[in-house]
Formats: structure tokens, sequence, C-alpha cells
């Protein structure tokens, strides 16, 4: 054993000598390992409520220009401050994401050695992770997650169904078609979020849409154990999306913090509400078109 994790010297037939975190075996320990402490800087504590817009997109779904006016005026604010803003009456079924929920709950439940079968390889993105361990000593998340692609540029070929029953087989065959759904449902949000975006930086409404509509997505559980010393440990640490667009589902546990304004603000969950954020590329694109007052004219043709 070392420092909560243990050493697997099998696995699919290959020999391998890896370190992983073991949740059933960390929570029995007295207290967290120095491998998951992190520096008093790092570890907040976010009291303020972080006042993101609240965005109606049910007018804008159905085609109403005036609605739409408002959550274009409330996206173009938030992107040129800290880029966060929650989306209500977004059209993804909160039936399908209960489902999510229950498949997620099901793979993160397995044992560890049927987890990391399925582990993230070498350059790759794809697959379980506990912690980071495969990759970095120190600083570690307290966090599980199991990540997979999706892109619908080939309807003959539902990728996320194939990734589970080439991973996990028939067990999870459910699993695959309800995230082949979730993905689905969240690419169709995310291209309307696009549009809005567009019009917000007063450009053609389809102007993203085209850009990333051919695009890969990845969809990213993550499960965050209970902590016995929660305040040395981070469940994820201090970071900055790397990609376009980010929509998050919170459960009612909460936990999500922001930076803005300088100081750590908490975002609580908000029932049937998903949280976006722009990421590191989109900020450069908005960057490049932002010019003028922040009034611009828009057109809904």
């Amino acid at each position: 054993m070392n420092s909560g994790f243990f050493m697997v010297s099998s696995l699919k037939h290959q020999e391998v000598q890896s370190r992983f975190f073991d949740p059933s075996w960390l929570q029995m320990q007295q207290h967290v390992p120095m491998s998951f402490v992190w520096p008093k800087e790092c570890v907040v504590d976010a009291n303020e409520e972080f006042q993101a817009p609240m965005v109606d997109l049910g007018g804008f779904l159905r085609g109403d220009e005036e609605a739409t006016h408002v959550a274009v005026k409330l996206i173009r604010k938030a992107c040129s401050t800290h880029g966060f803003f929650q989306v209500f009456n977004h059209g993804v079924d909160h039936l399908l994401i209960a489902q999510a929920y229950e498949q997620m709950d099901a793979f993160f439940k397995l044992p560890i050695d049927r987890k990391v079968s399925i582990r993230k390889t070498p350059g790759s993105v794809w697959g379980y992770s506990g912690a980071h361990a495969d990759r970095f000593s120190s600083k570690l998340p307290w966090k599980e997650t199991l990540s997979f692609p999706f892109h619908d540029n080939n309807t003959l070929d539902p990728v996320v169904s194939t990734f589970f029953n080439s991973t996990l087989g028939q067990d999870f065959q459910q699993a695959g078609v309800v995230f082949q759904k979730y993905c689905e449902s969240m690419k169709g949000l995310g291209m309307k979020l696009l549009e809005l975006l567009a019009l917000s930086l007063g450009v053609d409404r389809l102007h993203y849409k085209e850009l990333f509509e051919d695009g890969c997505s990845v969809m990213r559980c993550n499960f965050y154990p209970s902590c016995q010393e929660p305040s040395l440990a981070l469940g994820t640490g201090p970071h900055c999306d790397p990609t376009s667009l980010t929509i998050l589902h919170q459960d009612q546990v909460g936990g999500l913090d922001v930076f803005a304004d300088n100081t750590w603000q908490t975002v609580p969950p908000r029932a049937r509400a998903l949280v976006v954020n722009i990421g590191d590329t989109f900020t450069l694109l908005l960057k490049e078109q932002i010019s003028g007052p922040l009034d611009t004219e828009i057109s809904l043709g």
C-alpha cells in the first residue's frame, strides 16, 4: 500500500504496476493521505453565493423574438464578465437526466478492479480515472471520473452505445442507450446556445453552429466520495476549461465554486437548471469579436 493506493499486478492479461484511487480503502483511513492534501491557499471556503444570470430559454426555443432579446442580453453580459450563466426551460428532459444519474451510480459502485479495467490509456481522454493517480503524485483531486466521446455525424454508429458495449459489456448496455440519448440532447442544447452566443456578439446566428456542429464532444461523469477531512482536500482543483462550451448538471449536494470579482463564490444547485460556461477556446473567439458597445444590435432572421 502507498498513500491510499493499491498495486495491481495483473490486469486484462497485461503485466502492469500502477497506483489507483480506491475510495473504499481511503475512507477507512483516519487521515487524508498527504498526496491528497492541498495548500491552504487553494482550499477555499466560499460563503458568498454566485449571482450567475438565470436565462429562460423557453421563449427562445419557441421562436419568441422578445424573449430571445432578453436571453441574448443576459448571456452577453455574463460572457463579458465571468463567462458563467445558468439556463432553465432548456428542453433537456429531467427524467433523462435522472436516468443518467442512475447509470452513473451503478458504474461508480462497481468493484475497483472492474472500473480500472477501462482506465484511460496514455494519450487518451476516454475511460475511467481515479484521482488522476496514474499521472500525478501530489495535490490529487478527491474524485473518480468516467469520460467518453460523443459525435453525431454518423447516425449508423451510436458512438456512446458502442463505447459502453465494447468496454463494459452486456451489463451496461442500457447505460449506453441512456447516455447516447443524454449526449444527443446536450449536443442539441449546445447548438442552440451557440446561436445565442452568436447573436450576443452581433454575428450571423449560425456562425458558430456551423463551426461546431460536426465536432466531437466529451461527456464526463464525476463522483466525489465522502472525505474524512474535507477542509484539506479538493474534489477538483482550481482550473479553467480549455474547451469551447461546458454544460454542467449538479446534483443536490453542490460544491461548485467560481472565481469571480476576485473572490471564490459558490454556485448552489438549482432544480432543473444547467450551469453553462464558456471555455478558453470560445473566450479567444469572443475577444476577437467584441469591438462594439454592450447593446450591439442583433438580428433574428
